[in-house]
């Protein structure tokens, strides 16, 4: 069902309606009366006959007109009779304040499952529960209580109404934006985060998108709207609980290295999305990228008005990975004639003085840089708005003029304009005129550096964008027989881990470059093997019970004899028994040793938010203490597996340092895309470990395989997910 109903309601009842100031109920009317809503307000009450010059009516049922929207500020479990009465009205959706749901444990898991259900079954669409509300601030739809909300061109959805107002404070303090909507999603028990980026894409009054999120229901829908959305709307996005590591197991190193943070920063800014890490950045990046223009490139001059400043920012933008050019002769020959002999005329650009009689200056350099073709955008850092303040009360006006003629070279070059001032805090009118064009001002050389930094991340999404990024996964598309088979095998047994053996044959399966392994079930059985193999052997536990075999003392390596093969075979067995003594132990595996090379770790998880998630990094036995990892959310293409290969820190190591040969990236970028094969074939793993890959440059071996399936079939991934 469309939302147009619910966020543009054109009559609201609100239930729990009351005349005690004290409680939502009266708040809520007095609220959508101040903020002059433009449509219908109905008071639900058992009893009172008015609140605030409203009639009142017991219950909706008893309302003649339509109603679009319900308000319910009554207790939890009075919730579900209220929801079937909103379905019998034809309500098209309630905004449920009260908390007692989900976030209180089972019993309100329960009740949350409840209403869901309830107003399923009656077509009532469910805001919230536990939320602080919504604004429609152009019609005056205020069903938060907050007042003097700024109209504008900002959609803000939150799950925190401390953070909306720390927004919407910050907006109407420092800036000249506003709000188109805000909306409290709360525990997101039926309307998700995607559904209202789809409204807000369509929706004609809302120019950018700004979110809070902590969490969310369905992670892999909301990319796949993000990344439609973000083709003409940007999404600026701050996560909360970034420390959270998720839901460690103990069943792979993949699934105790995808924590929360890293796999949902990877996947928003796959998706265009633009991230902030601090709550002071979130207003400010999304008052940049709604009033300008993204960076066509990534390069940018800085103009300022003294070498301090100036350095500052050149180097957090070299932080960021913005490009600071050399600039054309020819522009550097038309500055020349604009400044100062001792004006500094590299990248960055110091006036040293020219600006202090005339800082008309400024605009006359803007222009020359802006027209150089090889900068995408402009950093002002300096006094600019306090000349006339510090030095003579004439240079006001120039400032002023000043100003106009920046405005209008925004639009005519279609480049942004970033400027921090030092003055910002005396608010003269020559800053609210760059802030009337849409050039964003800032006291933190800081921030407007980190705002020019996110102009140039959102230009370079929709520079690099192609359409095989769609999120879209669809189950057992490629999965072979033998390879359902194994699965099958270990689920009639119970079991819901491979083997080793299993594992490695359901890779070899797909083609994946695995060691020639086969199970022993006795120590004569182990020496016959390793006589055939005919040369060193690893010798490995195979249980169901040991998914960690080193730490369980189920490892030799470089075993050359018979007598050494069957001296490890006993005492595999014996360290293991000591480390798990009931465990299931089927034999040993008896592997052909691998030629040396960089040990790296591919791998997989189901993520609860985005679903499955591949990992590329270092390996060996400190991959969780190095950590040096990188995230995607399946499926990926070519393009991305060699991202990966390029982003882990120790990428130089790949790329051959102090004389060492390259490994074959090609051959780990196959790699990844047989994983991620694998995974989207069997709908049944949940996680799964290559651990440690040996790369060389001819090639690699897969040394040892992990792979777990979910405990129960329910579990199980569907198509699309």
């Amino acid at each position: 069902m469309s939302l147009e109903r619910i966020l543009n309601a054109r009559s609201v009842a609100i239930v729990g309606a009351s005349r005690d100031e004290k409680k939502r109920g009266y708040q809520a009317i007095r609220a959508l009366q101040d903020s002059r809503y433009d449509g219908q307000i109905h008071p639900i009450h058992p009893r009172e006959e008015t609140i605030l010059g409203l009639h009142c009516r017991p219950s909706v049922l008893q309302v003649e007109e339509p109603i679009d929207l319900a308000l319910i500020t009554t207790p939890a479990e009075t919730v579900p009779g209220i929801l079937e009465q909103c379905g019998r009205k034809g309500i098209a959706g309630a905004v449920v304040i009260a908390g007692g749901f989900r976030e209180l444990g089972r019993r309100g898991r329960r009740l949350q499952n409840e209403i869901v259900e309830v107003a399923r079954e009656h077509g009532v669409r469910i805001l919230g529960p536990n939320t602080s509300g919504m604004i429609n601030v152009h019609s005056g739809l205020n069903l938060v209580g907050l007042n003097d909300v700024p109209k504008g061109d900002l959609a803000l959805v939150a799950q925190s109404g401390n953070m909306a107002l720390h927004v919407i404070t910050e907006a109407r303090l420092k800036s000249q934006k506003g709000f188109s909507y805000y909306v409290g999603v709360g525990n997101e028990a039926d309307i998700g985060f995607h559904e209202f980026l789809e409204f807000f894409d369509r929706d004609p009054k809302t120019r950018a998108i700004v979110l809070y999120v902590e969490g969310m229901s369905d992670g892999r829908r909301f990319l796949q709207q993000a990344h439609r959305t973000t083709l003409t709307k940007p999404i600026v996005l701050l996560k909360g609980g970034r420390s959270a590591t998720g839901s460690r197991t103990a069943g792979s190193h993949t699934g105790a290295l995808a924590g929360i943070s890293e796999v949902a920063r990877s996947a928003f800014t796959r998706a265009g999305i633009v991230v902030v890490d601090h709550s002071d950045e979130l207003f400010p990046a999304a008052e940049a990228l709604s009033n300008l223009p993204p960076l066509a490139n990534n390069r940018i001059a800085i103009l300022a008005d003294g070498g301090g400043h100036a350095t500052l920012a050149a180097d957090v933008l070299t932080d960021y990975g913005v490009s600071l050019p050399k600039l054309e002769r020819a522009t550097r020959e038309r500055l020349r004639g604009l400044l100062l002999p001792n004006a500094a005329l590299a990248n960055p650009i110091d006036v040293a003085g020219s600006t202090d009689a005339d800082p008309g200056v400024f605009a006359d350099c803007a222009r020359v840089l802006l027209e150089d073709p090889h900068i995408g955008g402009l950093l002002m850092v300096g006094l600019f708005g306090g000349y006339g303040l510090r030095f003579a009360e004439r240079l006001r006006f120039i400032e002023e003029d000043a100003a106009h003629r920046l405005g209008k070279l925004v639009r005519e070059t279609g480049k942004p304009i970033v400027v921090h001032s030092l003055y910002k805090f005396a608010r003269p009118h020559s800053l609210d005129l760059l802030r009337y064009y849409g050039i964003p001002v800032f006291d933190s050389v800081d921030t407007s550096c980190m705002c020019i930094a996110k102009l140039a991340q959102y230009g370079n999404f929709l520079g690099s964008y192609h359409r095989r990024t769609s999120f879209v996964f669809r189950w057992g598309a490629k999965s072979r027989p033998e390879g359902r088979e194994i699965i099958e095998t270990a689920r009639e047994e119970g079991r819901h881990v491979l083997l080793e053996h299993e594992g490695k044959r359901l890779l070899a399966l797909h083609d994946a470059p695995v060691t020639a392994d086969r199970l022993a079930a006795s120590a004569d059985e182990a020496v016959a093997i390793a006589s055939e193999i005919g040369g060193p052997v690893a010798l490995k536990i195979c249980s169901p019970d040991v998914l960690h075999k080193s730490d369980a003392g189920g490892v030799k390596l470089r075993l050359g004899t018979p007598d050494a093969v069957r001296g490890a075979w006993e005492e595999i067995l014996e360290s293991v028994r000591r480390h798990r003594a009931k465990a299931d132990i089927r034999g040993c595996v008896v592997s052909p040793m691998a030629a040396p090379g960089v040990e790296v770790i591919a791998g997989t998880k189901i993520d609860p938010q985005f679903g499955p998630v591949i990992l590329f990094g270092v390996g060996g036995i400190l991959v969780e203490v190095l950590k040096d990892v990188v995230f995607r959310v399946l499926p990926i293409s070519r393009r991305s597996a060699k991202e990966m290969l390029s982003e882990i820190r120790s990428a130089p190591i790949l790329h051959g340092f102090r004389g060492e040969s390259p490994v074959d990236l090609d051959a780990l970028a196959d790699l990844l895309m047989t994983v991620a094969e694998i995974v989207e074939s069997y709908p049944a793993i949940s996680e799964m470990d290559l651990n440690p890959v040996l790369a060389r440059p001819d090639g690699l071996s897969i040394v040892d395989v992990r792979v777990l399936l979910h405990r129960h079939r329910r579990d199980e991934p569907q198509d699309g997910a």
